[in-house]
């Protein structure tokens, strides 16, 4: 066997929260210089890594092996008891072999935490029967129920647990997992397995129970730990790894290490070359709309738009039919009736029930369906809206309708979908905080001793902002080089902290997104459960990418405000106010922005935004868009907004690079400001269709 065949399938990535310290990229990219072919994964308890990995590992051309480092009940999962060797719970190796397996580690890591959590997310052996196919298991570390069992009980009961586990998984599905990380008991235990192994016949699997990718690198997971545990470094008392070896160690190094007995390398070639799980992300899965009366679903949603078309357009005309027509067309070709019927459902159930729904955000305003359906009130004729911006034909992507509902009525319109879909069928979505520059120095600070005031000044100079890296704090700061480099605790504060940047710390619910499936979530998606929260295990991006519907319900105070103003006025005058039949040409209150008297007013109440509508002095609706485009870090960068301001005044001459943008400029003095100009002056200047249009902007942002 040559050491380049050894495949690692025992690694924890940092979605081992707090407990693995490798990033999903440094892993694959040291398995890539050790020129292996196949790496695994298999965090603790958990699957919320899995897919971002095998997207790594197949971009670099690693195959990924996909799989799960499980905890196992010694009884029932339901049973808040020890294990009969005193363990809260024993570790167990599990590899999915094929699509199905894959399915069936979702659906036991959900169990785990949904059925089993106590401590930690256990499954048990029911369970392992019933979701077992598929799956490749190895007996696990020295917290192993094999390894458990042989120190507690002697070689005989161990015997039986082997036999039960090749019974529960195949006869060539089990695996006696053996380490080589400097542990005694460990060597003992590799001495007793190798042994079961000649006595049973069940064979042997080589492994390092990666946590980190370089040894280098033990330092900063042993902080990690401290971060977890609250502790501080030089704690003498406090949990820390048995072993310094926890690296993702080169074939050579491992064909050294199991010289004695090849073939525990060679099995992991084996076993990784069995496995061929293939992640689908061509298909989409919409749960199906229900129509009423018995009509179809396409049929239902031709009907509805036609209804709110006569409603809002009732002198008709040309483009509103033509528009109708193509947008529908559309819709219809593509797959997404349904999609449009759910929304226009919940958000039809909210206004029954009296709770406020925004006007409408993003490129879905851009759609006369959405505004005939009341999913937004914002005609995208009057405002030269694009659908192509939206829904592009020749991309196909899913729909995405971000809805604002009022913040104390979010909740009921989520259990709205709740009942309507089913409970096991909608889940709210799981994100995952990372260790970013500022809160990594924070962190590591406290573990490492460093007095609070003495971190604090250090991570004052750090900028802020979305994207914000350590490493290029320090190459655009000379100050903080030096910092770096004034003392030997603040070198190791910037090293350690350099090496976890970036590792997920810590999950928690997404503020607004909730993934409606078209069967029970986990016959999909694995869930989580923290505290009374479950969520999906797999962010926003995964579900979107794997064709799942997501939907974002936003809960906005605004809305809340305006709507109890709205009661106060109706209490105290006795004057109904309905904010959507409000004028748009109300001269009082341009008076108002144009002073900078926004305090309170949403999206225009920053001192910077204040100071800008102080120079602009909007006398227009069309000037308040602008305003919401021009104070963004792009366009203030740029200085687009004084040119705008000017220009609109008359202190500047509005210029056109060309003749041809007049008309689709003269709105805004001629500065590209919105996404639809940049896609008409591709469609004018460059003849290209919208929905290519569309595809450039995509890609210039």
């Amino acid at each position: 066997m040559e050491p380049s065949d050894f495949v690692h399938l025992h690694v924890h990535s940092d979605f081992s929260l707090l407990d693995g310290s490798c990033r999903l990229k440094d892993l694959v990219d040291q398995a890539k210089k050790f020129k292996m072919s196949h790496l695994g994964i298999t965090d603790h308890g958990n699957l919320f890594g899995v897919i971002k990995f095998y997207k790594v590992a197949r971009a670099a051309g690693l195959t990924p092996v996909l799989g799960m480092e499980g905890y196992l009940a010694g009884g029932s999962r339901f049973e808040r008891a020890r294990t009969d060797t005193g363990k809260n719970a024993y570790h167990i190796t599990l590899i999915a072999e094929t699509n199905e397996g894959f399915s069936n580690l979702i659906k036991l890591s959900s169990a785990a935490y949904l059925e089993g959590f106590y401590y930690r997310p256990r499954m048990d052996k029911e369970l392992l029967r019933k979701w077992g196919k598929g799956l490749i298991c190895f007996s696990g570390c020295l917290s192993g129920e094999v390894i458990c069992t042989l120190r507690q009980k002697g070689r005989e009961a161990a015997i039986a647990t082997i036999e039960e586990y090749r019974e529960i998984f195949g006869q060539d599905n089990f695996f006696l997992e053996i380490m080589h990380n400097g542990i005694d008991a460990q060597n003992e235990a590799n001495k007793a397995l190798i042994e079961l192994s000649r006595e049973t016949g069940v064979g042997l699997i080589a492994t390092n129970d990666v946590h980190y990718v370089k040894p280098e690198d033990r330092n900063a997971q042993d902080i990690m730990l401290c971060i977890s545990t609250s502790k501080i470094q030089s704690d003498d008392s406090r949990f820390r790894m048995s072993s310094d070896d926890l690296y993702l160690r080169s074939g050579q190094d491992m064909a050294s290490l199991f010289s004695h007995v090849p073939e525990a390398l060679e099995n992991t070639r084996v076993v990784a070359e069995r496995c061929n799980v293939e992640i689908d992300f061509t298909q989409r899965h919409l749960p199906a709309f229900t129509a009423p009366d018995g009509l179809g679903s396409e049929e239902y949603f031709l009907q509805l738009c036609r209804e709110g078309v006569d409603r809002l357009y009732p002198a008709g005309g040309d483009e509103v039919e033509e528009r109708l027509k193509y947008e529908t067309d559309i819709i219809i070709k593509m797959g997404f009736v349904d999609y449009f019927l759910i929304v226009w459902d919940f958000i039809d159930y909210a206004r029954s029930q009296g709770i406020p729904v925004g006007p409408g955000r993003g490129s879905a305003a851009g759609s006369i369906v959405a505004y005939s359906l009341g999913i937004t009130k914002i005609d995208p004729l009057q405002y030269g809206l694009l659908f192509e911006r939206f829904l592009n034909a020749e991309r196909i992507s899913m729909p995405d309708i971000d809805i604002d509902f009022c913040k104390d009525g979010r909740e009921h319109v989520i259990d709205y979908v709740n009942n309507k879909y089913g409970a096991e069928n909608v889940a709210q979505i799981i994100t995952f905080g990372t260790m970013a520059a500022k809160g990594v120095l924070k962190d590591v600070g406290r573990v490492l001793d460093i007095p609070l005031p003495d971190v604090e000044a250090i991570s004052k100079k750090i900028p802020t902002g979305p994207g914000v890296t350590l490493i290029e704090a320090l190459k655009q700061d000379a100050e903080l080089r030096t910092l770096r480099k004034s003392s030997p605790a603040n070198e190791q504060l910037f090293n350690v902290a350099l090496r976890i940047e970036g590792c997920s710390r810590h999950t928690s619910v997404h503020a607004a997104g909730v993934v409606i499936t078209d069967c029970p979530l986990t016959e999909r998606v694995p869930l989580y459960k923290n505290g009374d929260s479950i969520t999906t295990q797999w962010t926003m991006d995964t579900i979107e990418e794997l064709g799942l519907l997501k939907m974002d319900f936003l809960g906005l105070r605004t809305l809340t405000i305006l709507n109890k103003a709205c009661q106060n006025v109706q209490q105290t005058k006795g004057i109904d106010i309905d904010v959507d039949e409000l004028p748009l040409d109300d001269p009082d209150a341009y008076k108002l922005m144009a002073m900078g008297d926004t305090s309170g007013i949403f999206q225009l109440e920053s001192d910077g935004m204040r100071r800008l509508l102080r120079k602009l002095k909007p006398d227009c609706f069309e000037d308040v868009i602008a305003v919401l485009a021009l104070y963004r870090p792009g366009p203030l960068g740029a200085e687009m907004d004084e040119t705008y301001w000017k220009r609109k005044h008359g202190h500047e001459k509005v210029t056109y690079l060309h003749e041809l943008l007049e008309e689709i400029l003269g709105e805004s003095f001629g500065v590209i400001l919105y996404q639809e100009q940049v896609m008409r002056i591709a469609a004018r200047l460059g003849s290209f269709t919208l929905n290519e249009a569309d595809s450039l902007r995509k890609a210039m942002g």
